[in-house]
């Protein structure tokens, strides 16, 4: 069984803070789930281009208010608390969070992440660091 509370990785090495983004990673590749889980908060007015070439994601927001768009087709999908997205075709996006308001939402990655990836150039996290 593992319990872990937001409380408890709040100012460890698992809250990563960055200019447009905070994620607290709750269950990483470590937990041997198969998957890894994050509460991140996406800061007011962020605008970030992100491609998870290796990972799928799912995402569910459960505060504020934004929006995604998908780069390859231009769509534009406005995002507000208890909707889902799923970046189920490795997606090139721009996440938005609306100016007034910042947006919280839970993370699921596969492959989990080990807590040590960093967006590169391209917005995507590597492979596997193992």
């Amino acid at each position: 069984m593992i319990v872990r509370r937001l409380e408890d990785i709040i100012g460890t090495k698992d809250d990563v803070d960055t200019e447009g983004w905070n994620s607290r990673r709750l269950l990483l590749k470590d937990a041997g789930m198969g998957y890894s889980v994050h509460d991140t908060v996406i800061k007011e007015g962020a605008e970030l281009h992100m491609h998870y070439k290796n990972h799928l994601e799912a995402v569910y927001l459960i505060e504020g208010k934004g929006e995604i768009e998908t780069v390859d087709d231009g769509k534009v999908y406005p995002l507000e608390a208890f909707t889902i997205y799923a970046l189920d075709q490795h997606d090139k996006h721009i996440l938005r969070a609306n100016k007034g308001s910042h947006m919280r939402m839970v993370c699921v990655f596969n492959p989990p992440v080990s807590g040590r990836e960093v967006h590169g150039p391209d917005g995507a996290y590597p492979a596997d660091l193992g």
